[in-house]
């Protein structure tokens, strides 16, 4: 176990110890402001297809333990420790508990956030972070979305809860400030997911899909900002200002980004670490090792572990 993934265990023990239950299967602990509300579920015995609906946007994070979760478009997924699961206004997931027990309970966290907030998020990413014209403004797509997390996010939920569990006295200021921010994370990662479907649509539909169309198909090989720049029609800063504008990143983070998000997948599916390394055009198992732990809090093999 990391020391990320102990962290936000520890905390689902300390708020355990403080909230005695009223019932075994998700007992909730509400923790209210007015920019969104904090949830704790605690699921003390096995149970199947428990039902969990968002009226508004509900964003879920995994403190203890491991869950099935079934979309209501027949999506069926493990939730873990260090990854983020977003159920969309007016959606509903269904949950398994296979392993929750007395002993070894479920815990995790939901934070339901008013669409008045995403719309706020969206206006001041639209004025500081304007995409090209053919990609449209930023707006929540209202996709559901499962994805491992980086550190930086994991380090976010963690202080938001913390605040919290611990009765800290600017506990509403930190969440309101985690929200702000979380939702500004969730909706880059729906901006770059809606960015990789248009390039798997069109990829010459602007000068940005095609350079990230060369990335996608070249993850292996170096980036060459002045080949991504020429195929793109546009000069290296304005290359490098579209990326961060879109994606927050430069070219060769994205393309590292999405090198470990491969590596995740091939891990998942029983690939062996050394050879997801090469085939992803690390140098070396060690640099391979170094990189994912930045990215996710844990090592290639903490991950394949789980």
């Amino acid at each position: 176990m990391t020391t990320r993934t102990r962290s936000l265990t520890a905390m689902a023990e300390r708020h355990r110890r403080e909230v005695a239950p009223t019932q075994l299967i998700e007992n909730r602990t509400v923790y209210a402001s007015q920019l969104a509300e904090l949830s704790v579920y605690d699921t003390y015995e096995a149970a199947e297809r428990v039902r969990l609906d968002a009226g508004e946007l509900l964003y879920c994070g995994m403190m203890s333990g491991r869950k099935i979760m079934h979309g209501s478009d027949g999506f069926s997924t493990e939730f873990l420790p260090h990854e983020s699961f977003v159920v969309a206004p007016g959606k509903h997931v269904e949950i398994d508990f296979p392993e929750a027990s007395l002993d070894t309970p479920t815990t995790c966290m939901t934070l339901e956030i008013p669409r008045e907030t995403l719309r706020k998020v969206c206006d001041q990413l639209n004025t500081v972070s304007e995409r090209p014209k053919e990609l449209g403004e930023w707006q929540d797509d209202s996709r559901q979305l499962h994805l491992a997390h980086t550190d930086a996010t994991q380090q976010l939920l963690e202080r938001i809860v913390a605040s919290h569990v611990q009765k800290e006295d600017d506990c509403d200021l930190v969440l309101n400030f985690g929200v702000n921010e979380l939702v500004a994370r969730m909706l880059r990662q729906q901006g770059r997911d809606f960015l990789l479907r248009c390039v798997q649509q069109n990829p010459t539909q602007s000068g940005l899909t095609n350079a990230v169309a060369s990335i996608e198909e070249n993850l292996a090989q170096p980036v060459n900002i002045d080949y991504l720049a020429k195929i793109a029609c546009m000069s290296r800063s304005k290359l490098f200002q579209q990326f961060k504008n879109s994606l927050g990143c430069s070219p060769a983070q994205y393309q590292q980004q999405r090198r470990l998000d491969q590596a995740c997948k091939l891990i998942r599916s029983g690939q062996s670490i050394t050879s997801t390394c090469y085939e992803l055009g690390f140098s070396n198992p060690s640099h391979f090792s170094r990189r994912f732990h930045q990215q996710y809090g844990m090592t290639p093999r903490e991950f394949a572990a789980r």
